[in-house]
């Protein structure tokens, strides 16, 4: 597959000739030398995407529809090649990458293909003698900034409003995980999306994303990422006043009341921090337990734990695969160590597998922690497969914990009782809450949060306004004007 970048309806070498290598986390050998992009590679893209602007935001909405469900077919055509590649790149278990992220990128691009067509404007009531008539615009070209957890999934989640609205893009994808969004860059080219309207270019955040960042020609940027690089481009977007969507990180709390079926709670708040060995801003990666049932709860919670399968990402028996890279498995292992410093209480996992099978991989074994609310490892986000336990008694104490943290981005809760689930997830600060469920997404449904978690919204009717720009045109349909109009 190519590895150049991907600039003007043209895979081209980036201009300085630099290169990022692309490594397995399973075993640690080299994928790909990939073009690394830098900021006159950003410049060329903004050029070609300045150019096609014009003629791709008055195209028929209809017809640029057509071509992001040209590109949902062309995905699940590939659906195989792209689900093998998506799980060599980030070490996501190829059961995962087939059942879900393939499948939800096709359905992604094909509902904002069908979207394009779909936004209207109004005619507000005014004053007799004048139509008012507000209509949304395409804002021009948009940077988009994506992190290495999801590479393959983001691509549809930022590039099929955008490009449904009348946008043209320069996508820029993480540089640990480049190879599905190359892959895409393909497809895009093959189903016969004008030259420039999409161009793709892998690169540092300190090089590529700050040049995306503060170029005066990108009118918005869409970043999804941490929380401290997020504060970092709201400083360098003040040049232009750019607008900037920003999904942030989380700490979600996960709540399981004494009244819930703690079977279903038990497989719903596995998956919900262990699905992508963690590293989903939405995980709930604290677990809140009704003292009455908490016992109960964390001993068999435990015990599942410790009988998930790790190994091969390419293996279908596999229920965990790596990390993604081995800075950030260091990184989740440093906060074991912050826990214990704390006095948490490690109940299983914590260290790297001692398996002659995973020997040179970023693998970290599922974690359990038991710490109190305010303790770091129950603020900060760890990105892993590490979940803090902590125990509440009362459903106000519930949500006062639940909303102690500086992210707002996702939430959940399982209870029989219809009432308290309103209550408790309209008193949660968060952008999205699950009740008896958790990390359900669909692109009709807005994803985003508050807080330290950015704002903004993804999926959704939500989406393409913040693709458009409302536009506000005055018509005098009377003739006349007014009796203090001088016509100076």
């Amino acid at each position: 597959m190519e590895q150049r970048l991907y600039i003007g309806g043209k895979f081209v070498d980036s201009a300085a000739g630099g290169v990022i290598e692309v490594f397995n986390p399973h075993d640690g050998t080299k994928l790909a030398d990939v073009a690394e992009a830098r900021a006159e590679d950003i410049d060329l893209a903004v050029g070609a995407a300045e150019e096609a602007f014009p003629a791709w935001s008055s195209m028929a909405a209809m017809d640029r529809g057509r071509l992001l469900l040209r590109l949902a077919d062309a995905i699940e055509a590939n659906a195989e090649d792209l689900a093998q590649l998506e799980s060599l790149d980030t070490g996501h278990p190829i059961r995962d990458t087939t059942i879900l992220d393939v499948p939800r990128t096709a359905v992604t691009f094909r509902y904002f293909g069908g979207m394009a067509d779909k936004v209207q404007g109004s005619i507000p009531p005014v004053e007799a003698g004048f139509v008012n008539h507000v209509y949304r615009q395409p804002l021009g070209v948009v940077g988009q900034i994506v992190p290495w957890n999801f590479p393959l999934m983001f691509t549809s989640w930022k590039l099929g409003p955008a490009l449904a609205a009348g946008n043209t893009v320069v996508f820029k994808p993480a540089e640990l995980t480049p190879l599905s969004s190359l892959r895409i860059a393909e497809l895009i080219d093959e189903v016969g999306f004008p030259p420039g309207v999409v161009n793709v270019l892998p690169g540092y955040g300190h090089t590529a994303g700050a040049r995306i960042a503060e170029h005066p020609g990108i009118a918005k940027v869409s970043f999804t990422g941490s929380t401290a690089t997020g504060r970092g481009l709201v400083e360098a977007s003040a040049g232009n006043l750019k607008r900037l969507h920003l999904e942030l990180g989380g700490k979600g709390a996960n709540i399981i009341f004494a009244d819930a079926d703690l079977d279903a709670a038990l497989a719903g708040s596995a998956f919900a921090i262990y699905h992508n060995q963690g590293q989903a801003c939405i995980a709930g990666s604290r677990l809140l337990l009704q003292q009455e049932i908490a016992d109960e709860f964390l001993d068999r919670f435990v015990s599942l734990t410790e009988s998930i399968r790790l190994g091969d990402p390419l293996d279908r028996a596999t229920e965990m695969g790596p990390l993604t890279s081995p800075g950030h498995r260091d990184r989740v292992l440093n906060y074991v160590k912050i826990a214990e410093d704390e006095g948490g209480e490690v109940l299983t996992g914590g260290t790297a597998p001692d398996d002659p099978a995973l020997g040179n991989g970023c693998y970290v074994e599922p974690t359990v922690v038991r710490a109190a609310p305010g303790d770091r490892v129950c603020q900060e986000e760890v990105f892993g497969p590490f979940v803090t336990v902590s125990t509440f008694s009362s459903e106000e104490e519930a949500i006062g914990v639940a909303n102690s943290v500086e992210y707002g981005l996702g939430g959940g809760l399982w209870t029989r009782d219809l009432s308290k689930a309103y209550r408790v997830a309209n008193g949660m600060r968060t952008g999205m809450v699950w009740i008896n469920c958790y990390k359900k997404v669909n692109p009709g449904s807005p994803f985003g949060g508050v807080g330290a978690s950015g704002y903004g919204r993804e999926m959704g009717f939500e989406a393409m306004h913040e693709y458009t720009e409302a536009k506000s045109v005055w018509i005098n349909v009377s003739g006349g004007q007014p009796a203090w109009y001088s016509g100076a």
